[in-house]
C-alpha cells in the first residue's frame, strides 16, 4: 500500500448505505407489462429523464419513462447538493483549457441554474434550498493567489464571481478565501428528486418504475424499446442513464467514463461550534485539489462531506455501499480542515456513480435516427441535467435547437478514450492531492 494511502477505518458506529438522501419510496409506478406505443419514451429516470418527461408533457406529447429502480434514485439522490454554475470540471479548466469558449459555456451554466431555481418555484418543491453561493476555496497561498487570476478571466468573460478572502466571506479558518459563485447555494437533492418524482407522476406522462431496458432498436420509422415484461414502440427515444450508460449497447461507445463517488454526513454539530470555525456564510465549498473535497453544511445541523478518493468500477456498474476505508479518508479530511471539529465523528455513508466525460462536458446528441441522448455531467449535474433534459426535449418535440443546447451537441456520437478516469489514473490524482496537504502542513 503506498505511503499515506487510506488504511482499514478507525472505529465507531458509521451507518453504510447504497442510499443517500432519499429512502425507497412505499409506493412504486408498476412495471411495464405488455405492449404500447407513444411519441417519446425515455430510458431514465434522474434528473435528466424527469425534468425532460415533464417538459414533453407540459406540451402534450404522449411521453413514457421507463426507470429500472425508481425515479430519482442513483446520482440524482446521492450527490452533496451543491446547486452551482460550475462546468468543464472546475473553474480554473474553464479559463485555461476552454478560454475561447468560455462565454458560451458560462451561458449554459447560468442558464441551467436559473432553469432549476424556477423548476423549484414552478413545482412547489420544499428541498431546504438556501441561496448562499458556492466557493472554490484556497487551502494555500498559491491557491490563494492562482484562484485570484482565475475570478478575473471568468468575470471578463460574464461569470457572476467573486475573489473573495476567506474571513471576509466568513469561511473556515483553514479556508484562505477562493472564487466565489455568487449565484446558486445548497439544497437537499434527495428532497429535490422527490418533488420532481412527485410532479412527474401528477402529470400526463406515463411512467414505469422497476423496468429496466434490455435493448434498444432504432429503425427508419421509429425506435423498438424492450424490457423483460413488455416493450414500447416510440416514434423517439432519449437515452438518460448518465453513468449507467456505461454497460448499455445501445448508448454511445465511450461517452461517459463512471466513477464512484463516496459522501459522508457528520453528527449534529452545535451551531455555536460550527460558527465558531469562522463559517459564518455557510456557502458550499470544494476544494483545489487535482480530486476536489466538498463540505456543505445542512438543514438538520450536521456537515455533508465529499470525494477525495474516487474509484472506477471493477466491472459493471452496479449497487455498492462505500468502503470503510475510504470513508476512513474523508474523515481524516474533514478533521484536517476542521481542527476544532476532530471530536465530531461521522454517523454515516454513502456513494454513487457519476458520470465523467473525455471532454469535461455534458453530451447530447443523436445517436442514431430517432435515439437521442443527454449524459455525463462531470459531478455537476444537480444544475446541468434538469435543464439538458429539458433543452433536449424541446427539440425532440420538433423545436429549433435552443443555443444553449447547440453549445454541447455532438453531430456524430464519437468520444476519444478517458485515461485521465483509470483506476491509476486516480489513484495518481489522490496521492498528489494528499502531497498538497503535506507541503501545506509543513509550511503552516
Amino acid at each position: 500500500m503506498p505511503e499515506g494511502a487510506p488504511g482499514p477505518a478507525a472505529g465507531g458506529a458509521i451507518s453504510y448505505s447504497v442510499d443517500g438522501w432519499l429512502e425507497p419510496p412505499a409506493y412504486r409506478s408498476p412495471a411495464l407489462t405488455g405492449d404500447l406505443s407513444c411519441d417519446v419514451a425515455i430510458v431514465g429516470g434522474g434528473y435528466t429523464g424527469m425534468a425532460a418527461a415533464l417538459r414533453l408533457a407540459e406540451r402534450g406529447v404522449d411521453v413514457t419513462v421507463l426507470e429500472a429502480e425508481y425515479c430519482g434514485r442513483g446520482a440524482s439522490s446521492r450527490n452533496a447538493g451543491h446547486l452551482t454554475p460550475t462546468i468543464a470540471g472546475d473553474p480554473q479548466l474553464l479559463a485555461t483549457v476552454y478560454r475561447r469558449r468560455a462565454p458560451e459555456l458560462i451561458r449554459f451554466a447560468d442558464g441551467a441554474l436559473r432553469f432549476v431555481k424556477g423548476l423549484m418555484v414552478r413545482q412547489a418543491i420544499a428541498c431546504d434550498y438556501e441561496p448562499v453561493g458556492n466557493v472554490s476555496a484556497a487551502l494555500t497561498p498559491g491557491q490563494l493567489r492562482r484562484a485570484e487570476s482565475i475570478a478575473r478571466t471568468l468575470a471578463g468573460c460574464g461569470a457572476e464571481v467573486d475573489f473573495v478572502e476567506g474571513r471576509a466571506w466568513g469561511l473556515p479558518e483553514r479556508f484562505l478565501g477562493g472564487i466565489l459563485e455568487r449565484e446558486g447555494g445548497l439544497l437537499d437533492p434527495g428532497k429535490f428528486a422527490q418533488g420532481l418524482r412527485d410532479a412527474l407522476r401528477a402529470s400526463a406522462a406515463r411512467v414505469h418504475e422497476g423496468t429496466p431496458v434490455e435493448s434498444i432498436e432504432a429503425g427508419r420509422t421509429g425506435v423498438v424499446v424492450q424490457s423483460p415484461g413488455g416493450r414500447v414502440r416510440a416514434d423517439r427515444v432519449l437515452v438518460a442513464t448518465n453513468a449507467y450508460a456505461h454497460d448499455l449497447a445501445f448508448a454511445p461507445r465511450r461517452a461517459v467514463a463512471p466513477v464512484y463517488v463516496t459522501l459522508a454526513e457528520t453528527e449534529p454539530v452545535d451551531p455555536e461550534r460550527l460558527r465558531a470555525t469562522g463559517w459564518t456564510s455557510r456557502s458550499g465549498l470544494y476544494t483545489q485539489h487535482v480530486i476536489l473535497e466538498n463540505y456543505r453544511p445542512t438543514a438538520r445541523g450536521t456537515v455533508v462531506i465529499g470525494t477525495r478518493l474516487v474509484q472506477r468500477p471493477p466491472g459493471p456498474v452496479g449497487e455498492r455501499a462505500p468502503e470503510p476505508q475510504v470513508v476512513e479518508d474523508l474523515r481524516r479530511g474533514f478533521h484536517e480542515r476542521f481542527p476544532s471539529l476532530c471530536d465530531v465523528p461521522l454517523r454515516r455513508a454513502w456513494g454513487g456513480w457519476i458520470a465523467m466525460t473525455p471532454s469535461w462536458l455534458p453530451v447530447a446528441g443523436e445517436a442514431a435516427p430517432h435515439l437521442f441522448y443527454a449524459l455525463g455531467y462531470n459531478g455537476h449535474g444537480l444544475a446541468q441535467a434538469p435543464y439538458l433534459g429539458s433543452l433536449v426535449a424541446d427539440r425532440m418535440a420538433g423545436d429549433e435547437p435552443h443555443d444553449d443546447l447547440q453549445v454541447l451537441w455532438r453531430p456524430r456520437p464519437r468520444f476519444a478514450p478517458a485515461p485521465l478516469f483509470t483506476a491509476p489514473a486516480l489513484r495518481l490524482g489522490w496521492a498528489l492531492d494528499r502531497a498538497t496537504d503535506r507541503a501545506r502542513r509543513r509550511r503552516a
